[in-house]
């Protein structure tokens, strides 16, 4: 089974023959390079390469299969007994499929989703925003909180009055650059982030998505303004806001054109 050999491979690394560098790492000291590898397949994913996939699958399994040799060689747990419990925990939230359970929506089956989770961990009596891990990118644990929330009714009934409540907070937000009070123009800038993930959500749009596809997008364009400025011999300083401008409008329009 290939999944023993990568963990034979790690232990090696990691024994007194193996790898000064693998034996002084720690599960902590991994950590930004788990994030990296998770963000690399992520934009892999996007660009639909399957070859690159397949790489970066590989790298964050290194990466879980590495986790899990640093607890094996502390006797707590194999990486057998982390493909168990997923495995367990998988057929265990899905009785529908594997224990003939009725579901008959979408919605029963969030409901039955989240009590089998808080059954799992003892948490029936915790609150309903209690579990949700505090490393998530702000954006993340914003939409976590707003589709917990939502789930027990606490929510707008309609797109018109999340809107009206979109617009109070972007006066609030202007009252606070008048007055140009710091501590006030962040947290007013806050609530229109979290009205924004409100809406993505109520539009069923995975924000972090949105603004990932949007920062390519921009990317994207600004690149072309940076390929046409060098064909031109031009600089940055030597072109007005206007010039790129237009450079901006033509990067826009032959997007539109490779569309159709």
């Amino acid at each position: 089974m290939e999944i023993k050999n990568l963990v034979d491979v790690i232990k090696k690394l990691r024994s007194p023959e193996g790898c000064p560098w693998d034996r002084k790492q720690t599960p902590e000291s991994l950590i930004p390079q788990l994030l990296e590898e998770v963000y690399e397949l992520i934009d892999a994913i996007y660009e639909k390469d399957s070859e690159k996939i397949k790489e970066e699958l590989g790298d964050v399994l290194l990466h879980i299969v590495f986790q899990a040799v640093f607890l094996e060689e502390k006797n707590q747990f194999t990486i057998e007994d982390v493909i168990k419990e997923i495995v367990d925990k998988i057929i265990r939230r899905h009785p529908h499929v594997f224990a003939n359970k009725k579901i008959n929506s979408i919605e029963e089956l969030n409901i039955t989703w989240e009590k089998i989770k808080a059954k799992e961990k003892g948490k029936e009596n915790r609150g309903i925003l209690d579990g949700i891990p505090n490393s998530l990118p702000a954006l993340m644990y914003a939409y976590k909180v707003t589709k917990k929330v939502q789930k027990v009714g606490f929510d707008w009934p309609d797109l018109a009055n999340l809107f009206e409540k979109l617009n109070e907070e972007f006066l609030e937000f202007e009252e606070a650059l008048i007055s140009k009070n710091k501590k006030s123009i962040e947290e007013e800038f806050g609530d229109i982030l979290f009205m924004l993930v409100n809406l993505a959500r109520k539009l069923k749009i995975n924000p972090e998505e949105a603004l990932m596809k949007t920062n390519k997008k921009f990317i994207k364009r600004f690149k072309f303004i940076e390929e046409n400025l060098k064909k031109e011999n031009l600089e940055f300083n030597e072109v007005d806001l206007e010039y790129m401008d237009k450079l901006w409008e033509k990067a826009k329009l032959l997007e539109k054109s490779v569309k159709k």
